[in-house]
């Protein structure tokens, strides 16, 4: 395959190198990246076949570690991260098991965010366990928790932020001076903030994880996930697990998402623009004040952080409505926006996460992540704001 003569992307914008990074094109010439459906690929003789696999031939082995589309989305999701690297997987939670895996072993110790997706402790606290890895679990926030957690054993930092579903979020840029001092890799889950509204990378962290199912696709389309970091850190530890155990991204789904993130850019632009309108609306109503939570609201507890952290706060907004009975009259009213687990839509989205997407916790569980049964969490998509305000009115009535 030939390949495209290679722009310098580090020196572009964020819209042109969405645009324009992990391009290759064939001798076809196509504009639009092609697929490459195959499981394998043929060698001219039994010697390249034998140098390729060896390493002394550069070429593609078999689709499960090694695929162009594939490759195609993990330069461009590299690139925008500022990362050297990105290894892509089937799923998001195949990626942050493949990091657990990667990274730690039986006797070691994880410092993890009780605000991270439910999944993400299930994980944590039931696979980690039969592996003998231990695992310390603090408030995302509370610095001097983190300090305090920290043992010999200690290998990793995991943290989300903003967290699903609280929107809590750490100063980045501390937690990782701290995590230096220690010799810990600190690795970030950066789905609700996507490398256009922060870089883990650049605050110091190691290694960034996407679910690609959600702003990275922005269609809730098809699922993926990847992993971004220094690239001879990623190939000891990352791709082993990828080769060996198979939780590989298939070409198709490594289009789309390629595809996908050519807008991202506007995409999360509109997103963000269309949470701030609906967290002041909603701010607005008497019953609501306080109860609403959006990161670029004045009196959120971290908008201080938020602002010099991110670039703009997001596209979720969460509200407590006091009851489980308030929150799903609430979420059944609703008519434009979709009831599912999902986020990242064009369109907006309602989940009730006590009873959804972290619903596998134990109740003393949610309560220390701040998960009430009040909760409802608000994707909130690229329809008129003026639309969602309303429909989200006529719903709390």
């Amino acid at each position: 395959m030939k390949k495209a003569k290679k722009s310098a992307v580090k020196s572009l914008d964020m819209a042109t190198t969405a645009i324009h990074s992990g391009r290759h094109q064939t001798l076809e010439r196509e504009n639009s990246p092609p697929m490459f459906l195959t499981s394998s690929f043929a060698y001219n003789s039994a010697q390249q076949a034998c140098d390729v696999f060896a390493g002394n031939e550069e070429g593609n082995l078999y689709s499960r570690f090694t695929n162009p589309t594939v490759t195609a989305f993990e330069e461009r999701i590299a690139a925008l991260e500022g990362g050297q690297k990105g290894i892509a997987m089937a799923t998001g939670m195949a990626a942050i098991t493949s990091v657990f895996l990667g990274f730690l072993a039986a006797g070691d110790h994880m410092v993890l965010s009780r605000s991270v997706f439910g999944s993400t402790i299930n994980v944590a606290n039931n696979l980690l366990a039969k592996l003998k890895i231990d695992v310390t679990q603090v408030t995302l926030r509370d610095l001097p928790s983190w300090r305090d957690a920290i043992r010999p054993q200690t290998k990793l930092f995991f943290v989300e932020t903003p967290s699903n579903p609280t929107l809590e979020m750490v100063d980045l840029e501390a937690l990782c001076q701290l995590a230096k001092k220690h010799n810990i890799l600190v690795v970030v889950d950066n789905v609700f903030c996507t490398p256009f509204l922060q870089k883990p990378l650049d605050l110091g962290a190691d290694v960034v994880i996407h679910s690609a199912t959600k702003y990275l696709d922005g269609q809730g389309r098809v699922l993926g996930g990847v992993v971004v970091g220094n690239k001879e850190l990623l190939l000891e530890h990352i791709y082993p697990i990828l080769r060996n155990a198979g939780p590989s991204l298939s070409p198709f789904n490594a289009w789309v998402l390629y595809k996908g993130m050519e807008t991202l850019p506007l995409r999360m632009e509109r997103h963000c623009e269309n949470a701030m309108n609906v967290a002041i609306f909603l701010n607005r109503i008497p019953k609501l004040t306080g109860k609403v939570n959006y990161p670029g609201l004045p009196g959120h507890p971290q908008h201080a952080l938020a602002t010099s952290q991110m670039k703009a706060y997001g596209g979720l907004v969460c509200l407590d409505l006091g009851s489980q009975k308030k929150a799903y009259a609430f979420i059944d009213r609703l008519k434009l926006a979709t009831i599912t687990a999902n986020l990242g839509d064009v369109k907006t989205l309602v989940t009730h996460p006590a009873s959804t997407t972290h619903s596998k916790l134990s109740d003393k569980a949610k309560k220390e992540s701040g998960i009430t049964k009040g909760l409802v969490r608000l994707s909130i998509g690229l329809e008129s704001a003026a639309d969602i305000c309303d429909d989200l009115a006529q719903a709390l009535k």
